[in-house]
């Protein structure tokens, strides 16, 4: 065999998400790009800031030597300096700029800490639904990847993750805003997260891994509670894929807990995982980038409005799902218990939508809005016919 069994494996269990992506491009050339609705892929449509584009401008034309050269694994001293005090309003903590590493996104950060802190067999939890990449980033560490049920209503169930905790437990994943629910999880369900966490490990630390991408895209005056307020063995990993629309540019930061136990050593693995997986540092024209637009974002009403538009007409249509309190994901209810079977007849009305079965949420199908409020009024229509031919 050309490739390894556990690549064989990892291609044919490969994610939902880039397998409707790939059959949208097949519907795109044969019906034109306009008469095919895709709601597959979470890529952000909306342009980055006016200020992205200046601040690049200013840096590129500045021609320094040394500024696009190696620097430490953990990032630009200076703009950890700015990230650092960023965090520290945004959490209510004080995180200094050492208990910061820059990273090649979110989902480099993700890897950085996995490679960091699991010994071959160690568990980490992840809640369902849930972003699947998790499972092979997990698994690229040796970790056994325990996968916990949440509420009705998507909301973390305590007692199924206390239930999933054994010796072996090393950490817990927690993504708030959610994809694919857009479920914000709310202070009282961290609170009670943590004081369980803190009972449960007694004499080695079960660590919190916040993932937090989508931190910034929030509606209705909800507020997303901060982890490292809460509890002391966690991290904040983000990126600014979300909040810039830069995904591609691939810039994100690690912020570790100051009261973490073992920080120095923490710290230090951090920084030499970074290193070893081959990131070696996150790319040094965003980090200077980003260290002058922490304060910058993309229009989050224009994906409320998106979002209530879409809301509004699957409602009308007769679907069912829980208001997404934040990110940019519908997670709708299935009208055929089998929901790959239903996402397959919405492609007979060249409509684009992942399995809840895809996220660990069979019965559901995620729909993505982050395209143009056209594309979603338009496709309106054909989510009525679709429903209604069942």
């Amino acid at each position: 065999m050309a490739v390894s069994k556990y690549i064989q494996g990892s291609i044919e269990k490969s994610s939902w998400i880039r397998k409707m992506f790939e059959e949208g491009t097949l519907l795109k050339a044969k019906f034109g790009e306009e008469n095919v609705y895709d709601f597959s892929l979470g890529n952000p449509d909306i342009a980055p800031p006016e200020k992205f584009f200046d601040v690049l401008k200013q840096i590129i034309n500045a021609r320094e030597s040394g500024k696009h050269g190696y620097m430490p694994n953990a990032g630009f001293p200076d703009v950890n300096t700015v990230i650092a005090d960023k965090v520290s309003k945004e959490h209510g903590v004080s995180v200094p700029p050492s208990q910061i590493v820059m990273t090649c996104g979110a989902a480099g950060g993700m890897n950085v800490v996995l490679k960091t802190i699991l010994d071959p067999g160690d568990e980490v939890i992840v809640t369902k639904p849930y972003f699947v990449e998790y499972g092979f980033y997990v698994q690229n560490h040796s970790g056994t990847l325990v996968l916990t049920d949440t509420n009705e209503d998507f909301s973390l169930n305590i007692e199924n993750i206390k239930n999933a905790i054994t010796p072996k437990t090393k950490a817990v994943i927690i993504n708030s805003p959610n994809n694919p629910t857009g479920r914000i999880y709310p202070e009282k369900d961290i609170q009670a997260l943590s004081v369980m966490l803190n009972e449960k490990s007694a004499g080695s630390p079960i660590y919190i891994i916040s993932d937090e991408p989508y931190r910034d895209i929030i509606y209705d005056n909800v507020t997303v509670p901060s982890v490292l307020a809460h509890y002391d063995n966690s991290f904040v990993i983000t990126s600014y894929s979300k909040t810039l629309s830069v995904p591609g540019e691939r810039i994100g930061y690690i912020a570790a807990n100051p009261k973490c136990a073992d920080l120095p050593q923490i710290m230090a693995g951090l920084v030499l995982s970074n290193r070893i997986l081959g990131f070696v540092n996150a790319p040094a024209l965003m980090q200077r980038a980003v260290a002058h637009l922490v304060d910058e974002s993309v229009d989050i009403q224009a994906y409320r409005r998106r979002r209530d538009l879409f809301m509004e007409g699957l409602r009308t249509a007769g679907y069912e799902f829980p208001v997404p309190e934040g990110a940019f994901y519908i997670f709708c209810k299935s009208p055929l218990k089998d929901d790959v079977a239903f996402v397959q007849h919405l492609l007979k009305y060249n409509i684009l939508a992942v399995p809840g079965v895809g996220f660990g949420g069979p019965g559901y199908f995620r729909l993505a809005y982050c395209v143009s409020e056209d594309v979603i009024a338009r496709s309106l229509p054909k989510f009525k016919e679709a429903i209604e031919s069942l």
